[in-house]
């Protein structure tokens, strides 16, 4: 692997687990409400398809307390096709899910400009999902130093 790029020659997936509190509910909103795929599933985890991507929702008996803000953490999506985002957008819209920041526009006219949304799951995880006008504003750019909410 180089190691400036971190990429290797095949196709890579992300991983990632997050903590839930019921299966069931879980299905409900990846599967039902965002159109994830369902894997592999037992009491305790069920392994989500979030656009190719692998999602393990693991049953915690810990409290599960709701972020301050959308910092430090959450996850999500960076859609290269506007349209694609736009569908994701609609069908959240059409689904009634819970916005915890309406779709906007970020560094209007600057380099950076993307467009982001951010949805909360039953469980306090947040989601943010975005589309960058120039793809170069992804990874690079690199003589820009916002990265996110202005004010964070």
């Amino acid at each position: 692997m180089d190691s400036k790029t971190s990429q290797g020659t095949g196709s890579i997936l992300f991983h990632l687990a997050f903590p839930v509190t019921d299966i069931a509910q879980t299905k409900a909103y990846y599967a039902d409400c965002l159109g994830c795929g369902v894997g592999r599933e037992n009491d305790s985890s069920v392994i989500l398809n979030l656009y190719g991507h692998q999602l393990v929702a693991h049953v915690t008996h810990e409290p599960i307390s709701p972020q301050k803000g959308i910092y430090p953490r959450h996850f999500g999506l960076v859609f290269e096709v506007e349209a694609d985002w736009e569908a994701l957008l609609e069908r959240a819209q059409g689904q009634d899910l819970k916005f915890y920041t309406h779709p906007k526009l970020r560094f209007a006219g600057l380099q950076l400009e993307h467009r982001t949304f951010f949805l909360e799951d039953p469980f306090s995880n947040l989601l943010e999902f975005k589309f960058y006008r120039h793809a170069s504003a992804i990874f690079g750019d690199h003589e820009f130093t916002q990265v996110g909410e202005s004010h964070a």
